[in-house]
């Protein structure tokens, strides 16, 4: 989906609406984007290289929000959209990858009782995985459980299993503003061979390079886009 160093827009939706949290807080919305599919109209205006869309309901309590999916395929179109939350099972998975979904975004699934190879051979390249950490461990079900897995086990796993692209979140800087985990980003650059996404606390410019600098392969990126300080 990408070429070169990649600026991602994010979407994450929550009851019919485009928030950001606060450290994965839901109780603590600290931006109101309106409604997602619009949102996602205007980000696919700049052509960037795909939309990450996250719909945070279904990553707390399961279950595959196929219809967010179409919904945000067809607003996006041409630009790809990859999306996560929800994925349970293979079938869950499949019914994402069904919807036009350029690739599907596993968390919680991941790190799980399923392994992670029947994940990658079920979508066959169109898999991404999070790996949202927190205190040096990953978190899932909606960042509120922990998968009791160090990063360097997480990514291992993920490693054993062929995956090819992650995105690495730094749940602690997650919708602060407050600057990207370097050495977050420098652990998982030395860990993993494939294609890496940074995640949490992305502000400007500056940080954008600095996350480049680290080997990393692009960022995600919503408050940042949202409020201005960051331009796709």
């Amino acid at each position: 989906m990408t070429a070169g160093f990649a600026i991602i827009p994010a979407v994450d939706v929550l009851d019919g609406r485009a928030v950001r949290l606060l450290r994965g807080d839901y109780e603590r919305v600290t931006l109101d984007g309106g409604d997602p599919i619009e949102l996602i109209r205007t980000f696919a205006a700049s052509a960037p290289p795909c939309i990450h869309v996250v719909a945070l309901g279904a990553a707390r309590d399961g279950g595959a929000p196929v219809a967010l999916a179409r919904a945000t395929v067809e607003a996006a179109a041409p630009v790809p959209v990859q999306l996560g939350g929800g994925v349970r099972t293979i079938a869950d998975a499949q019914a994402l990858a069904d919807a036009g979904l350029a690739r599907v975004i596993l968390g919680t699934a991941a790190f799980g009782s399923i392994p992670l190879e029947d994940f990658v051979d079920a979508l066959a390249g169109r898999l991404t995985v999070s790996i949202d950490v927190a205190g040096g461990t990953v978190r899932t079900a909606g960042w509120l459980e922990s998968a009791e897995l160090t990063t360097a086990a997480a990514l291992a796993r993920c490693t054993r299993a062929g995956v090819t692209h992650i995105v690495c979140t730094a749940i602690d800087r997650d919708g602060t503003a407050g600057g990207p985990d370097l050495e977050l980003l420098r652990e998982a650059r030395a860990l993993f061979d494939g294609t890496i996404y940074a995640a949490g606390g992305i502000r400007d410019a500056a940080d954008v390079e600095a996350v480049r600098e680290a080997g990393i392969d692009g960022v995600v990126a919503g408050r940042a886009i949202l409020e201005g300080t960051l331009a796709l």
